[in-house]
């Protein structure tokens, strides 16, 4: 018997109070760091600083996705047969589900926080640019449109939707951790 494992990334999770916190303390200690360090010159501090972003970001939205999914943890998800019906939940499943959304959450704002500022960087330095400031905020939002819609496609497709591992029930529907330890690997189910 095949069991099949709803992991979704992208299932809905309201922001939690908490994440705000850890946003903010790293945003600032990284921006104090950046102005201690003495090694760089202005110009890369000023580089630097537009990558600042998305360690902070990053690190919210894993905090995000433990404060808001902590209880599968405990609890389990459910473990699907090859018809669709629920056979038992599994924490071993949710471990994995819960670490495939962390991991997509970081992949999802990198190419939003990290490309625009490299690329602008480059093409603020061209002579087009220079001579038409004006020009600096419609071809930057131009990038930034380009990096949101490469986002959300990259990392939908990091992960399946549903994870699939062979086994059979345990005692009363419930998936044994031992079951799914044994079935380490987890393969995409075309559906």
């Amino acid at each position: 018997m095949t069991l099949k494992v709803c992991s979704h990334p992208f299932l809905p999770s309201p922001r939690a109070p908490g994440v705000v916190l850890p946003l903010d303390r790293i945003q600032v200690g990284l921006n104090v760091l950046i102005q201690r360090a003495n090694k760089f010159t202005p110009a890369t501090r000023l580089l630097i600083q537009r990558f600042v972003p998305f360690p902070a970001v990053a690190s919210a939205n894993i905090c995000n996705v433990v404060l808001m999914r902590h209880t599968e943890l405990e609890e389990g998800i459910d473990v699907l047969d090859n018809n669709g019906n629920i056979v038992g939940s599994s924490r071993v499943a949710a471990k994995h589900a819960l670490l495939e959304t962390a991991l997509t959450r970081v992949v999802l704002p990198m190419p939003i926080l990290v490309l625009p500022p490299i690329i602008m960087s480059v093409l603020e330095k061209t002579s087009l640019l220079r001579s038409r400031p004006r020009m600096i905020l419609p071809v930057q939002s131009l990038v930034c449109l380009a990096a949101f819609g490469l986002a959300l496609p990259l990392a939908i497709s990091l992960f399946p939707q549903m994870s699939e591992a062979p086994g059979s029930p345990g005692r009363d529907g419930v998936v044994g951790s031992d079951l799914l330890k044994e079935a380490e690997t987890f393969s995409a189910v075309q559906t």
